[in-house]
This record gives structure tokens, sequence and C-alpha cells, in this order.
């Protein structure tokens, strides 16, 4: 699959423009999706020296992007005249999402093993189901 990742408030904690403290597990599950064989582009609104010091904070603990804030490295406005931030991606991975960010373990789950949000929450319901059982209805004084 090729997923695009939000940097600020996804990888890292919301600070913009600074850098925030990296959410934990997220550097280690996006390598891991890499060497899964997923491509994954980095889909941030920094521009500039604020998205160089993103990358460059990635570069910093072993994480590499196929592309940024564009479909495949070598795209430009010249070579496709269709250009758009808008991505052609399979999946996004965003703190904005509706209901907001999953953890990372739950997130590599859902693309390890091709679960969709409702997967998740009908398999949590299941297991709760079986773990928590009711316990029995106390008996009154006049019951045997």
């Amino acid at each position: 699959m090729t997923i695009a990742v939000d940097f600020d408030g996804t990888i890292v904690t919301h600070k913009y423009p600074n850098i925030g403290e990296e959410i934990p597990f997220a550097v280690d599950t996006l390598k891991m999706l890499r060497q899964d064989g997923h491509k994954l582009i980095l889909w941030s609104v920094r521009e500039g020296e604020l998205l160089d010091a993103a990358l460059q904070w990635c570069r910093d603990r072993g994480l590499e992007f196929y592309a940024v804030n564009r479909d495949y490295p070598e795209e430009t406005t010249g070579n496709n005249p269709h250009f758009s931030r808008k991505l052609k991606v399979d999946m996004f991975i965003d703190d904005r999402n509706l209901g907001g960010l999953p953890d990372w373990g739950t997130i590599y789950q859902m693309i390890s093993q091709h679960q969709t949000w409702q997967d998740v929450i009908d398999e949590s319901i299941f297991q709760t189901s079986i773990t928590h059982t009711a316990p029995p209805k106390k008996k009154h004084w006049w019951q045997f």
C-alpha cells in the first residue's frame, strides 16, 4: 500500500512550528511498515525550513519516506500538469481523523491484518463480552 502520514500530532506531539516529542512507537511502527513493503509519503502542512527540520528529525531516527507532499519523488508541475497536494494513496494516517488517532499498535494491526476501524471495534466488543461476564445475581434473603 501507499500510505500518507502526517507529521505534527501524528508522529510527534503538536508543538508546531516547533517539533514536539515523538508519539510512542510512531517511528518504530513506520519503519516496520516500510520493512513490510509499504510506501510511506510524508504529508504535512510544513514547507521550507520547517519541512526540512521535520525530515531531518525523521532521518536522525532512521525513518525515510518514499516521497514528501507528492505522489512520487520526482513529481513536479513540469512533468505532471495535474499536480496536486491531494495525494492518491491507499490510506491516510492523521491525528485529524474522525475519532482521532488510534495508538500505533492498533494502526500496525489494522494495516498488517487488513482490518478496518469497525473490525477493531467489533473485535474489542467480542473480547470484552468473553472476559467480562455478568456476575451472578445476588439472592434475596427469602430465596434458597
